[in-house]
């Protein structure tokens, strides 16, 4: 009896469609190299996208997987010797403030992982000066870099920071000689990208008329309509623009169907309008319970704990909401 297909969703579509060698090439020479072929895609091999290095520190590691990207795409170029990864998240509402520490811990793993597979290598003393022995490497022993690209799809312009040191409280006099790390960041909603890929060009022209919360959604509507009619949009683009704003729709019966622009708009609308309801459901409800603690006089850290136990939110969302509504200090 033949498998069933499993159903496409969200992610497995945003997958898809990155993981086409044309368009994640031309995603990277845009986002580094300001539109030049520098990558190409005839040179890109897949990778697998789990890392199964063990960290050192148990909590980190078990942090770092609980906040694991719903998209990650892993290639390497033969012609350059880099490793190239792509992060994202369907429908990603919130902003990551911790977002360079993020990064860095992938990076890190994937570090971590060359390292511990060159260093079976290295165990036997015979041939091996006595600090290679000890630091299971060889001096001569190189590791493939890795160059990381996050790509932000929410409708806020990103506030977070963009690199360590912005995450830091650190005078002038001790910043040189902190060690910084840099993310690089591709705001789907606006940006200034040099792309070539047809599909990327309407992937994201559509996806800044979609995310324009200055827009009429009326006229973004038709906007979005006209765009897709003139360009003949590929469906694959429609269906991961549907993916990247985690529409709840019939990825593989709006595969096979007809579905337009018009269809994907309406699902994106009563998205949108859904999760406006629920963040002002919210809302009010920590608001309530914010109060109530100012109320009864509770420190700031006995309300971000109510905050995190009755609405089920992490601690940067309590936080958020404490900014929001807390009472300014007298």
């Amino acid at each position: 009896m033949p498998k069933k297909k499993q159903d496409l969703k969200p992610d497995t579509v945003l997958k898809n469609y990155w993981n086409n060698k044309e368009q994640f090439a031309d995603l990277f020479n845009a986002a580094l190299f300001q539109g030049r072929p520098v990558i190409r895609p005839e040179e890109l091999e897949d990778l697998d996208t789990e890392e199964s290095s063990i960290l050192e520190h148990r909590e980190y590691a078990e942090s770092i997987q609980a906040s694991r990207d719903s998209i990650k795409i892993r290639k390497k170029s033969t012609a350059h010797g880099v490793e190239l990864v792509m992060l994202a998240n369907e429908g990603q509402e919130h902003i990551h403030y911790a977002m360079p520490m993020r990064v860095m811990g992938y990076d890190y793993g994937t570090y971590k992982k060359q390292y511990d597979s060159n260093a079976k290598g290295c165990k036997a003393e015979k041939g091996l000066e006595r600090d290679e022995y000890l630091s299971r490497m060889r001096k001569t022993d190189k590791f493939i870099p890795v160059i990381t690209v996050v790509v932000y799809y929410g409708d806020r312009p990103w506030d977070g920071a963009t690199r360590l040191h912005e995450m830091l409280e650190i005078g002038d006099e001790f910043a040189e000689y902190v060690n910084d790390y840099k993310i690089q960041l591709v705001e789907a909603r606006q940006n200034n990208l040099k792309l070539h890929n047809i599909n990327n060009v309407d992937l994201f022209n559509l996806l800044s008329i979609l995310l324009d919360r200055s827009m009429d959604r009326n006229e973004a509507k038709e906007k979005a309509i006209q765009y897709s009619e003139e360009h003949k949009t590929d469906k694959s683009v429609i269906m991961t623009i549907a993916g990247a704003a985690n529409c709840k729709i019939d990825y593989s019966a709006f595969e096979k169907g007809d579905g337009g622009m018009c269809v994907l708009f309406d699902e994106i609308a009563k998205e949108h309008e859904a999760r406006g309801e629920a963040r002002g459901e919210a809302r009010g409800e920590a608001r309530g319970i914010i109060e109530t603690g100012h109320d009864f006089g509770l420190p700031e850290e006995a309300v971000l704990n109510q905050l995190q136990k009755k609405l089920n939110i992490p601690l940067q969302k309590a936080q958020e909401y404490f900014r929001m509504f807390g009472k300014p200090a007298l």
